[in-house]
């Protein structure tokens, strides 16, 4: 049976399959450069590439690089697959995903999703990082190996917990079996999840892929965390350039001013509503 397309965020009508209607594009913050080369959070300045956020300096990672499609607000696609039941979402957050990471994709050998414990896992009836990595293997080519990496120490979760507690309830949870070390030696791995908050799961996660023998190890999530950054799809005042506090980029902002100038309005301030 065919169903007509919905969009992914509301159910209105739409022309594409695993598209967004016009009233929920605004709502996805979608991120595009600049952004850190290393952490890949949004940045305010474009200093070119290669620029570095203070965070990435300050405390550098154990993995490689990171890169996420949207900045973790506005309509919930990544709670909604994670305790909604919607595996259907994993497609079209994965090809948001594969464009994201598409300067990461060509250098890696591996796609390895963050693992739940087993008994989380049959709680919950599926890892949503899982779903993401299938899709962004078939997406990208790139080979899919879902048993690389497990998780040997059932945590409690991470939400409501600070930094230091997220790192401190991760510390150890992860492990290569023995007989997949052989399978990572050498290799470059992106390790998938859906939501990146503070790393510090990623990054117990790089600590345990790297003892096991991967000589890189990069991130690629739907969305992430970025406090202080101003949605750019949210920016209201388009009848000037892009602020220094990052509201004004992105293709969606660039559409804006390009139809407020058209329309001859260059010299007043218009509003989106």
């Amino acid at each position: 049976m065919a169903f007509p397309p919905i969009c992914i965020g509301c159910s209105a009508a739409t022309t594409l399959h695993g598209g967004l209607c016009p009233a929920c594009w605004p709502r996805v913050a979608f991120i595009d450069r600049p952004y850190c080369a290393i952490l890949g959070t949004p940045m305010e300045f474009d200093f070119g590439d290669g620029q570095v956020s203070a965070a990435a300096l300050a405390d550098p990672p154990p993995f490689d690089m990171a890169r996420s499609a949207v900045v973790h607000h506005g309509l919930g696609l990544a709670s909604r697959l994670k305790y909604g039941d919607r595996a259907d979402l994993a497609r079209p957050m994965a090809q948001w995903m594969v464009r994201a990471g598409a300067d990461l994709l060509p250098s890696c050998d591996l796609v390895v999703p963050v693992p739940l414990h087993r008994m989380r896992l049959l709680k919950r009836r599926f890892n949503q990082a899982s779903e993401l990595a299938v899709q962004v293997s078939g997406l990208s080519g790139v080979p899919l190996r879902q048993d690389a990496l497990v998780r040997s120490k059932a945590t409690r979760s991470q939400v409501g917990l600070g930094r230091a507690e997220r790192a401190a309830n991760v510390a150890g949870a992860f492990m290569v079996p023995r007989r997949k070390r052989a399978g990572l030696k050498g290799r470059a791995v992106l390790l998938v999840d859906d939501v990146y908050t503070t790393g510090a799961t990623v990054s117990a996660a790089t600590r345990a892929l790297k003892a096991a023998g991967a000589s890189r190890v990069f991130v690629l999530t739907f969305s992430r965390v970025a406090a202080g950054v101003p949605p750019p799809h949210m920016w209201q005042d388009f009848s000037e350039g892009p602020r220094t506090d990052g509201a004004g980029y992105g293709l969606y902002a660039a559409a804006l001013r390009f139809l407020h100038k058209r329309k001859g309005a260059a010299g007043q301030k218009g509003r989106f509503l």
